[in-house]
């Protein structure tokens, strides 16, 4: 599809929705099912293109593995290839390639591993030459940088001889996607120390032990349905598959949605999501949910609530540059996305009273998140998404659940 037409509900809006399986879970569990070699009993497997992606390689013998956009699939399998001693040229888009990488490359050397840039030194494409462990079991690293290249090192650290020592310098950024993998990794087996106060983890060596794992609904799919929810006039939805103790960073979607106008009631089933009344304004540090930032700040432009954003630095090194798509594209909806100290804190605010008369063309910049954090504003005033077919990296589904609550056309 080259775009789509969403239009706003002519009903009051009453569903069920069975969101996609978190993308995020599912990677770790897949790397830990290999390192098993592949004795897990994994249920509920994504369907989004960044895990099938990751299913696919780690079951090809290929040379070439290319990871498509998969920023994840990226540097966990680096990490993966490189330790179980593969020989791989690891490659994807050109976007991709464009995401730096250097900070796990360097980590992996010293550990042992021998790789080359095909390339640019510091990005992809990479060539993996195999593995000879250095002795070495500790690694000093920036905190600041993304939790993907510490968490790509953690998941294969019970497989080095001695285990691995990793000193986190300065602020820890995206904490919680850490400790969705530490704590996947103790779920099959693995003991851990974790001191948040030094910024210590430690993984003694140890083989995972093949479990069940049931992989749960995601987080960052079901911020999309708390923000339809606080823009229709009339809406009530059931989230089915999540947890209220949940892995998932993403779950602060709860507390940032009440103050958007948007009550959680968790169910035996999942979480029933109903209206209440908003705030003016809500200011938030978005440092250990980077991903939540794009849905909040369009609800935020829509309903006319004042946003001020910290923690947004890593949107600029996601699938496009998220800070300056958002500037981009706030604009069509009447609104404005603030720079208002240097790399550091953001504001959204509205700068005309009402939408646009005709609808908004969205561009996505080839990037899901743009896609599905736009589609909501559709609930208040029809609005156009460009490239509708890039929601398949996360939510495949996502299209097809948002036709069960209001009605959308192809352009």
């Amino acid at each position: 599809m080259k775009s789509i037409l969403v239009h706003p509900p002519k009903q009051p809006i009453r569903a069920e929705i069975r969101l996609a399986a978190s993308k995020s879970e599912c990677n770790r569990a897949l790397i830990i099912d290999a390192l098993t070699g592949f004795q897990c009993e994994l249920s509920n497997i994504s369907e989004a293109r960044d895990s099938q992606t990751m299913l696919r390689l780690l079951n090809s013998g290929e040379p070439i593995a290319d990871v498509i956009d998969a920023g994840t699939t990226m540097r966990f399998l680096t990490a993966f290839f490189a330790v179980t001693n593969q020989s791989k040229i690891m490659t994807g888009t050109p976007r991709m390639c464009e995401r730096p990488i250097g900070i796990l490359v360097d980590a992996l050397r010293i550990l042992g591993a021998d790789i080359s840039y095909e390339k640019e030194e510091g990005y992809p494409p990479l060539k993996l030459n195999g593995f000879s462990y250095s002795g070495t079991n500790e690694l000093v690293m920036r905190g600041d940088v993304s939790s993907q290249y510490i968490s790509a090192l953690l998941l294969i650290s019970p497989e080095l001889p001695s285990g691995l020592k990793i000193q986190l310098e300065g602020e820890v950024g995206s904490k919680p996607y850490i400790e969705m993998t530490l704590k996947q990794m103790a779920h099959f087996g693995i003991e851990y120390q974790a001191d948040w106060i030094a910024n210590t983890l430690y993984i003694p060596p140890f083989k995972y032990q093949p479990q069940p794992y049931a992989i749960e609904s995601d987080w960052s799919g079901a911020s999309y349905w708390y923000s339809i929810v606080a823009l229709a006039e009339d809406a009530e939805v059931e989230l089915l598959g999540l947890k209220k103790d949940s892995l998932q960073g993403d779950s602060a979607i709860v507390d940032i949605m009440r103050h958007l106008g948007v009550e959680s009631i968790f169910t035996d089933r999942g979480v029933l999501l109903t209206k209440i009344q908003p705030a003016a304004s809500i200011g938030w540090d978005f440092t250990a949910c980077p991903d939540l930032a794009q849905t909040v700040a369009v609800c935020c432009a829509v309903k006319n609530i004042r946003l001020s954003l910290t923690g947004i630095e890593s949107l600029k090194i996601k699938e496009t540059d998220r800070v300056f798509a958002l500037q981009q594209e706030l604009k069509k909806l009447g609104a404005e996305l603030i720079e208002m100290e240097k790399d550091h804190l953001y504001e959204v605010r509205r700068t005309e009273e009402t939408g646009p008369t005709t609808p908004a063309s969205i561009h996505t910049y080839d990037d899901h998140r743009m896609a599905m954090a736009f589609a909501p504003a559709g609930m208040v005033q029809p609005i156009i998404i460009e490239d509708p077919d890039v929601v398949v990296k996360s939510y495949p589904g996502y299209w097809k659940d948002l036709a069960t609550v209001t009605s959308w056309e192809e352009q």
